[in-house]
């Protein structure tokens, strides 16, 4: 296999391994909350009546949680890829004390995978106080993972919701081949996994009061595909009305299918091309019913045969077009945003590369650019703005992954947001930031992708050690994301000031803005390479 194809498909599928490096608490099977007789002895304050029925969830210290609460029907047999249902309702109290089945994904943050289509739900985290007659603002969480991997239940959302005062809805949705397959004449074709968003969304809308949410204060969130996910819902005129602010954590909208690391959207007829693909290598593309033929395939068989790289397609009925092209057009809701990246974004791609075998030398520098940026004259450009020597190669790409993938496309967006709405954008900073991945790394990490997620989450639901300071910074950082979803502005008393056309560097005891992040003099050299 040549060198562009064996750095190609590594990176494609670091992709996901990156975006969800932990071992979630999850159940590696399906998990069927039972629906049982009320008890007259069950304390009122963990049982919640929705519109389909009650459901029991678990206090604990200051907060309680509701887990795998279904939100639309389970998209199998013959709604396995139609858009998402309204579920059944039920009769007695469901229990609501452990998270449901993730969608199905290959082994990986869930450990031994997921073969259970029987995924959509959510869970719901809501601070102590919070009811009814005094409702919190809401943050809906979408997870990262490359569009392949991720559950809503990887986020233990109890500090976000106790320090910030605010509810907490993260979602499950349908991934891989299951969530963004197109074929021609399936309504929905590539988009599925952003109607689960959608629905989850009217979910919140119509339920997350009896939880104590405010259902006209939502802001929708998300990291990696989940922030390219916001960027989307953004674009999307069947979302218009269903939230409120908008927080976007290393997704940047425009994000480009020719650069692998970060997510990004593509037309249908490259979504069909590849859905056409799948169809054959399971068998059903000869045959005279296509759509019937895969949907009698076994999950799994699809799981192996589905493509590394998975994206939503745009110029279809809920995403008329690329995102950063709506956004660019002014066509999305004028709602507030905040959003932003990490410092070293690209290091944990260049140094599981690196550790695959493909060491970065001022000899193989050049064959390394050209098999990410293969277009003529792109290569020799890169070399010179990004030299490498006897031992940085391996920072120098992951600077290179870094900058070309997510902060000069961030600084684009802030651009393209900040002349028609209200935005703040910071940088994740901390070169001391807890490792997501266990080893020791051919060269120090800094901040890569997703090492700003334990500041805010206990991601599988342990706790990352945090040194004092990093605590506060993880405190602050709750601050301006609960704030922002409180007010439209991240700024308070207890926190430095976040001026707007400014970038805040979040690093423990040291939060400043400024203009001169490490990849702001690289971004006018990569709008020029196009």
């Amino acid at each position: 296999m040549s060198m562009h194809r064996v750095l190609t498909t590594l990176g494609c599928a670091l992709t996901a391994v990156v975006a969800t490096a932990w071992s979630a608490a999850l159940p590696s099977q399906p998990v069927r909350p039972a629906a049982t007789t009320v008890r007259t002895t069950e304390p009122a304050a963990t049982t919640v009546r929705t519109h389909d029925g009650p459901v029991r969830g678990a206090t604990h210290d200051g907060y309680r949680t509701f887990e795998g609460i279904p939100y639309a029907a389970p998209p199998v047999g013959r709604l396995r890829w139609t858009p998402p249902r309204r579920p059944a309702p039920w009769s007695g109290v469901r229990d609501a004390t452990r998270p449901a089945s993730a969608c199905p994904q290959p082994a990986g943050e869930v450990p031994g995978g997921s073969t259970d289509e029987d995924c959509l739900h959510l869970n719901v985290t809501t601070p102590d106080g919070a009811g009814p007659a005094r409702p919190r603002p809401v943050i809906v969480w979408l997870h990262g993972g490359g569009f392949t991997t991720g559950a809503g239940s990887s986020y233990d959302a109890h500090r976000l919701a106790t320090r910030g005062d605010v509810v907490v809805v993260t979602v499950n949705y349908r991934l891989g081949a299951l969530g963004f397959l197109a074929h021609r004449g399936l309504p929905g074709s590539g988009t599925f996994g952003l109607a689960d968003q959608q629905a989850a969304l009217r979910w919140v809308r119509a339920e997350i009061g009896a939880f104590g949410g405010d259902a006209h204060n939502v802001t929708l969130a998300g990291e990696s595909a989940g922030g390219y996910s916001v960027c989307a819902q953004l674009a999307s005129p069947a979302a218009a009305g269903l939230f409120d602010r908008a927080i976007i954590q290393s997704g940047p909208c425009t994000g480009r299918s020719d650069r692998p690391f970060a997510p990004s959207s593509v037309p249908l007829s490259t979504a069909r091309a590849a859905g056409a693909d799948l169809a054959t290598k399971v068998g059903c593309g000869s045959t005279r019913e296509v759509m019937a033929c895969l949907r009698r395939v076994h999950v799994s068989r699809l799981l192996a045969h589905q493509g590394i790289d998975q994206q939503p397609s745009y110029a279809t009925p809920l995403l008329p077009g690329d995102p950063a092209a709506a956004i660019a057009a002014g066509r999305f809701p004028r709602v507030p945003v905040l959003l932003g990246n990490n410092h070293d974004e690209g290091n944990g791609w260049a140094a599981g590369i690196v550790q695959a075998g493909h060491p970065v030398t001022p000899d193989t520098w050049p064959g390394v650019v050209a098999s990410f940026f293969p277009a003529p004259g792109q290569t020799k450009a890169i070399v010179r703005e990004y030299p490498v020597h006897r031992t940085d190669g391996g920072p120098v790409f992951g600077a290179v992954i870094g900058d070309a993938n997510f902060a000069c496309p961030t600084a684009r967006t802030e651009d393209l947001l900040a002349s028609q709405v209200p935005v703040w954008r910071y940088e994740f900073a901390d070169e001391h930031a807890p490792p997501l991945t266990p080893g020791t790394p051919p060269f120090p990490p800094g901040a890569p992708h997703a090492s700003e997620l334990p500041y805010l989450f206990d991601l599988g639901g342990r706790p990352r050690h945090l040194t004092a300071a990093q605590h506060r910074l993880a405190n602050t950082m709750i601050d301006y994301w609960a704030r922002f979803a409180r007010t439209a502005d991240p700024n308070g008393p207890s926190s430095p000031h976040w001026p707007r056309q400014t970038v805040l560097s979040l690093a423990p005891d040291h939060i400043v803005p400024t203009r001169t992040t490490r990849a702001r003099h690289h971004c006018a050299f990569w709008n020029a390479l196009g």
